[in-house]
């Protein structure tokens, strides 16, 4: 009778183990970390797709004031999840996630056409080891907050998206603190988690080339997509299949 009992015990626990590890390797919370200069509405068609394949997808649109008031504001999303999350960040928002990323109901990292920063680095010591071109970055007149000139807006951030769409991106920009961009990484997460990277091979907002070089220093799984830093807004459906084989490949 005892070892009747203890073998029902052992069956039950194996039987919990294999659900708990099945409901692990489920990763269906999907948290969007935008960058800056640009709104989270450029993300509703990937959004659109993730969900028609059953991931739950929030976008934080954080106030870009700080780094740290945006680390926060995306541990307020990620509160709000149940079960383990996949953290995506475009551009600025892949500073963000290097610190977020490191919270345990973390399960991966996904850079799209971001910054991948190491340990003491700052957004505006990496995109001045590889200047991408002439952004055309402008001040505003207290001096605090950057922006990039609506007149280039286009050429500079979505140069292949039809022209309308990147005209009320640049009207619907978000301006960016200045001390978002000289704020230095305490904690690389990528160091303890796995993660990938879409590297927009027409981007002239971040140089290609300094992508390449952040995710190799990572050990991430790297994906090229020809597209312009708006990679997410004009090529939603590579950017989507990248994210979902993350998902799935995180829980693994």
């Amino acid at each position: 009778m005892h070892k009747r009992f203890l073998s029902v015990v052992a069956l039950g626990l194996a039987a919990s183990t294999m659900a708990f590890t099945a409901q692990a390797a489920e990763i269906k919370n999907i948290v969007i970390v935008r960058g800056a200069l640009a709104d989270g509405s450029g993300w509703r068609k990937t959004t659109e797709i993730l969900e028609k394949h059953g991931f739950k997808v929030t976008i934080v649109q954080e106030p870009i004031t700080s780094l740290a008031d945006d680390v926060a504001a995306t541990n307020r999303v990620l509160d709000l999840q149940i079960g383990p999350s996949l953290l995506v960040g475009h551009s600025y928002g892949g500073m963000v996630i290097t610190e977020a990323g490191n919270r345990p109901d973390v399960a991966g990292l996904v850079y799209v056409a971001a910054f991948q920063p190491d340990k003491g680095e700052n957004l505006i010591g990496l995109a001045s080891s590889k200047p991408a071109g002439s952004m055309n970055i402008r001040e505003t007149k207290d001096g605090q907050y950057l922006y990039l000139d609506p007149a280039t807006f286009a050429a500079d951030f979505a140069a292949d998206l039809p022209r309308s769409e990147a005209d009320f991106m640049a009207k619907s920009q978000v301006f960016a603190a200045k001390a978002a961009f000289t704020a230095k990484i305490d904690d690389p997460a990528w160091r303890s988690k796995k993660s990938w990277s879409i590297v927009a091979s027409d981007d002239r907002s971040i140089n290609p080339e300094l992508e390449r070089d952040m995710a190799k220093r990572a050990g991430s799984d790297v994906t090229e997509i020809k597209a312009s830093h708006a990679v997410f807004a004009s090529q939603p459906e590579k950017v989507a299949a990248v994210i979902e084989k993350a998902a799935k490949d995180a829980g693994k």
